[in-house]
């Protein structure tokens, strides 16, 4: 069975569309480590629409041009990659395919396939936000930015129902970003503020 993942950079104030403006400056080795280990042993990318483009728009040329991030650049090239698009024109990076029919159906498919072990989704914001609706969503990895973004895309939208989740994993950088690894949970209890009064400060 396959574990659904997703990695996001994310600032303070829950943007996850990133600016190159906010985001670079907190780029340490620590960040590389943690981004790393999100793809290590990756099966499948499982991409939204602009997040492929973008990604498809970059790391072919990075990898030919043979740079420090080429090694980078060419696993993912050799990753297998699957797109949730509704367009039909050529996807023009090796490894890439189109979702085929439903997300939730193919998401489904692919967690339940014994031969799969991790499905990694980085960015991808609309896939994640159906993903976590449809209760498909394994993990989600958070390196969170000290700094407020102020305007940009959210992760969460506005909605019902609410979505606790549990802590599994943290992690402090030295430039102040943090490392949150959650998975989909319960809330712990059922409880109002009657129930917590003898918590209040000062009750001893």
């Amino acid at each position: 069975m396959a574990t659904i993942v997703s990695t996001l950079f994310i600032s303070l104030d829950g943007v996850v569309e990133i600016d190159p403006a906010w985001h670079f400056p907190y780029f340490d080795a620590s960040m590389g480590a943690a981004v790393g280990d999100d793809y290590a042993d990756v099966d499948i990318l499982l991409l939204g629409r602009v997040t492929y483009d973008s990604f498809a728009g970059a790391w072919p040329l990075r990898e030919a041009a043979g740079g420090d991030d080429a090694t980078y650049a060419a696993q993912l090239g050799d990753t297998r990659k699957i797109v949730v698009t509704r367009g039909s024109q050529d996807l023009g990076w090796r490894n890439a395919e189109r979702v085929d029919g439903d997300l939730v159906a193919a998401v489904t498919a692919l967690r339940a396939d014994p031969n799969l072990g991790k499905v990694l989704v980085p960015g991808s914001i609309s896939v994640v936000r159906q993903l976590l609706a449809a209760g498909l969503l394994d993990e989600l990895r958070l390196l969170v930015h000290p700094v407020a973004a102020r305007h940009g895309e959210r992760l969460f939208d506005e909605g019902e129902p609410i979505y606790p989740l549990t802590l599994l994993r943290s992690e402090a950088f030295p430039t102040g970003v943090v490392r949150l690894i959650y998975a989909p949970s319960e809330l712990p209890s059922a409880a109002g503020y009657e129930d917590v009064t003898d918590k209040v400060p000062g009750n001893e």
